[in-house]
């Protein structure tokens, strides 16, 4: 499978958008130190399975033929489907890495002067990042024409989000106590919640 298919070349362009956003705030982050870090292995594990599937799967399917045996066919409304939704994941993946500013970490970790973010997006959601992410893992299904490089890391993700989401939550309890819990009734973890009134 080629990389200069019209398809396959948009996603390559978002995965570039995608990789950049995420290492233009991890440089600045990094300045900052850490007061907190529970990184188990299975952590590690997870963090290892998603970077495999959206990463390593997406190149030996557009660079190589070890994949063609998962190819299928989707249609170009598929496709224009996938765009709209990576359009759409990269711009919440890039708005709730400006609200959220240096209280970001790749991991599980707080770091000095970490606070609670409750402006921008985080005002209704607590986790609008990993929206942004499940929607860019979704248009690459809708954008590669391959089980194994496409839907690969929406099981990958899905693993990953709905195991470590609880312990990243229980970490923010143990930092902030009744304030992030107050934070948790207030705003939904990946769609905001109907509410009466916002956050103060």
């Amino acid at each position: 499978m080629s990389i200069l298919q019209p398809w396959n070349l948009t996603f390559a362009i978002g995965f570039v958008v995608y990789v950049s956003i995420r290492g233009k705030f991890a440089a600045r982050t990094k300045v900052n130190e850490l007061t907190d870090r529970r990184v188990s292995l299975q952590e590690k594990a997870l963090f290892a399975c998603v970077i495999c599937t959206s990463l390593f799967f997406p190149i030996i399917y557009l660079f190589t033929p070890l994949f063609s045996f998962a190819d299928y066919e989707l249609s170009s409304l598929v496709h224009s489907c996938g765009l709209v939704t990576m359009i759409a994941g990269l711009w919440i993946f890039w708005r709730s890495h400006v609200d959220l500013g240096l209280n970001w970490s790749p991991s599980l970790e707080t770091r000095k002067g970490h606070e609670i973010i409750k402006h921008g997006m985080y005002r209704y959601i607590r986790h609008p990042m990993y929206s942004g992410i499940w929607l860019f893992s979704i248009a690459q299904s809708l954008l590669l024409n391959n089980w194994l490089a496409g839907w690969g890391v929406v099981l990958a993700f899905a693993l990953m989000y709905f195991l470590r989401t609880p312990n990243e939550e229980q970490m923010m309890i143990d930092h902030f106590g009744s304030d992030y819990q107050d934070y948790m009734a207030e705003t939904g973890r990946l769609i905001p919640r109907i509410r009466k009134t916002p956050v103060e």
